[in-house]
């Protein structure tokens, strides 16, 4: 079955859609590989309440609820309210809660809380999530204020300047503590001497109890217990017939980890992780990313399975085997750049499993390690996801979008001829050597850029792909087939990052996620800055607003520039450039602008966020209970699947 043939689309509903994605070559792994795979799914998918709960207090319960309304009301389920009912539920199953996953404001219901009593009222109470000593009534009250009250924990992640980001975030990794207090209680435990430092805060919950601060540490036997355990006994199986010995003793300290929740041995499990690259198979899993955490220290749950895809691969390999050449000819002072760059690993691979906090949202690129020393005397290990990218890059062709946006004729034949090409390899130079490039100052921090951290790494590491994906040497190199195709990767970034990505925020809002915040500042940035030489334009036909670069070479000379101050910022632990550069150009949205591009996207009849269904992995069983195979279902089903999760890996 070619691509074409795939129909990707599963399910499409307010500012979501949900696809599949395939397993290209599945069937060619060996026995033992699709074992092993079988084994880290299983694990990948048993923390799933993990991700929920960190996310806010009350979302086990919430999801609980819906779920249970779902597959037990009687009502009518053809009317306006049901149907508006399940669009709220399916949206709160996308985003792992009721806080959307991108912007992280929460998620307001379009029916009314009368009704949703009314349908938890109908439903035999043996069937709700009834917490201890709680009743119906208890419950209706407790939900309906929760999901009802639009300023009651309205955001997840507050990110804004000046107020209190530990108080005014919804994110369950503290509680009953404000911003000073949890400065305060970590100021002692972080030694910005060391330098081996653990990552400190990573796997617990900040807890207030009778005055005094404690952790709450993420472990077998303790917080989250019930649900690390199944982790644990998936993770057991997978050792035995793990690839190498180096990836079951990984597997060994990951399992120690989990049941200690020792930072140090997180990083001795890391380090091993960052080594073992000959492997085809391969995973993440645990608490990794502080994306959700306003001061960037605690990691939300998450997990992939993944194998290679071989021929994708060879790409990545000619970037990682020039990574020197790359550090050495960067624009960033001498002195933050790495005089040696160690173990820069790199592959396309394709998703078997995704899980926690990738699930249904997936990256389409990772590196990791997060630990700078770590990178800086091991390395790291950066994937592409190939078969995910390949499924946004089917799903949207010939949608109408690039029509509507592209400059002119031009840039729109392009990005058609070169942008799948030019959007790999930025990011497979955005992962691969951007994130593993430079390093701190003797004595940084590593946590001093606190709420503004994730927005310039990601920025960092997408300068460090932008100012070298129009380089000669990447010509050389045979990355690229000539410098129209890295404009065409210029075009696309500066589109997305002046104007397309608005379609992503809703009116008044300023821009709140990294990622975004990132590409907003780098673009305004550039703008401002070649201003004067006109390097890029704003300009209006019939009423429309677009975007054109005039002199690329010169926006490249910017992008350098702006790589040099960034990676100074993060060297030297600058806060308050950090600041500067975030809020003066990432966070604020013209409002008319704004507007007009919400209107011209509506149109499209598009959803600016995309998720996915993950295929079912079916064991083969022979006659004495042994494996024999491992078959790939693809789901249609994308309700189905979530109400199956909930049956089958709720541990908590």
């Amino acid at each position: 079955m070619s691509n074409n043939d795939f129909n990707y689309f599963v399910d499409q509903f307010d500012d979501m859609r949900v696809l599949k994605y395939r397993l290209p070559g599945f069937e060619s792994l060996t026995l033992q590989q699709k074992k092993f795979i079988y084994f880290l799914s299983q694990a990948a998918l048993s923390g799933r309440d993990i991700l929920w709960d960190q996310n806010f207090k009350f979302n086990i319960q919430i999801r609980k609820t819906l779920e249970a309304i779902i597959e037990n009301f009687k009502g009518d389920k053809d009317s306006i309210e049901y149907k508006t009912f399940l669009v709220y539920a399916r949206r709160v199953f996308f985003a792992n809660g009721i806080h959307h996953h991108y912007s992280t404001d929460k998620l307001i219901p379009g029916f009314s809380g009368n009704y949703f009593e009314s349908m938890i009222r109908s439903i035999d109470q043996k069937l709700l999530p009834l917490a201890n000593s709680q009743d119906v009534n208890s419950l209706v009250s407790v939900l309906k204020t929760v999901i009802f009250d639009e300023k009651l924990f309205a955001r997840k992640v507050e990110l804004k300047a000046d107020i209190d980001i530990i108080a005014g975030s919804a994110v369950n990794v503290y509680e009953g503590v404000n911003q000073k207090e949890v400065e305060d209680f970590y100021s002692g435990k972080i030694d910005s001497n060391d330098p081996r430092p653990i990552s400190v805060g990573l796997n617990s919950k900040v807890i207030k109890m009778e005055g005094k601060l404690f952790e709450d540490v993420y472990r077998s036997g303790g917080l989250y217990g019930p649900a690390i355990d199944q982790i644990i006994y998936w993770l057991e199986k997978a050792i035995d017939i793990a690839g190498s010995g180096k990836q079951k003793e990984g597997i060994r300290l990951l399992i120690s980890f989990y049941k200690t929740g020792d930072l140090n041995v997180w990083d001795q499990f890391n380090i091993l992780w960052a080594q073992d690259s000959d492997g085809d198979v391969d995973y993440i899993n645990g608490f990794i990313e502080t994306y959700s955490d306003p001061l960037g220290m605690k990691a939300t749950w998450e997990a992939i399975v993944d194998y290679i895809d071989a021929e994708a691969t060879k790409r990545t390999k000619i970037i990682t085997d020039n990574a020197q050449w790359f550090e050495d000819n960067s624009p960033v002072q001498q002195k933050y750049r790495k005089e040696k760059v160690k173990g820069v690993a790199a592959k396309v691979i394709n998703i078997a499993m995704l899980g926690g906090d990738c699930y249904p949202a997936a990256p389409l690129g990772i590196n990791l390690p997060n630990a700078n020393w770590i990178r800086k005397e091991v390395g790291s290990k950066s994937v592409t996801l190939g078969n995910i990218t390949n499924a946004y890059d089917i799903t949207s062709q010939g949608n109408g979008f690039l029509e509507e946006f592209a400059a002119d004729i031009n840039e729109a034949e392009r990005i058609r001829k070169f942008g799948a090409l030019s959007d790999a390899l930025h990011t497979d130079l955005h992962e691969c050597v951007g994130h593993a490039s430079g390093k701190l100052a003797e004595g940084t921090d590593p946590n001093a850029l606190k709420n503004y951290a994730s927005a310039l790494e990601e920025a960092r590491a997408d300068l460090f792909a932008l100012y070298y994906i129009i380089d000669k040497k990447v010509m050389e190199l045979g990355l690229l087939p000539d410098e129209d195709a890295a404009k065409a990767s210029y075009d696309t970034y500066l589109r997305n990052g002046l104007l397309t990505q608005l379609v992503r925020i809703k009116p008044g809002k300023d821009i709140e996620e990294a990622h975004m915040r990132n590409r907003s500042a780098i673009c305004h940035w550039v703008y401002e800055n070649g201003k004067s030489e006109n390097v890029v334009e704003f300009f209006s036909q019939e009423g429309k607003s677009y975007v054109k670069i005039n002199d690329y070479l010169k926006l490249r000379n910017l992008f350098g520039e702006l790589l040099k101050e960034i990676q100074r910022i993060k060297s030297e632990g600058d806060f308050q450039a950090g600041k500067n550069l975030i809020e003066n150009y990432g966070v604020k949205v013209n409002s008319q602008l704004h507007s007009e591009i919400l209107e011209r996207y509506k149109k499209l009849n598009l959803a600016p966020y995309t998720g996915f269904v993950n295929p079912t992995l079916v064991p083969v069983f022979d006659n004495n209970g042994e494996m024999t195979d491992l078959k790939v279902e693809y789901a249609d089903d994308y309700l189905g699947q979530m109400l199956y999760y909930g049956k089958n890996y709720s541990f908590l």
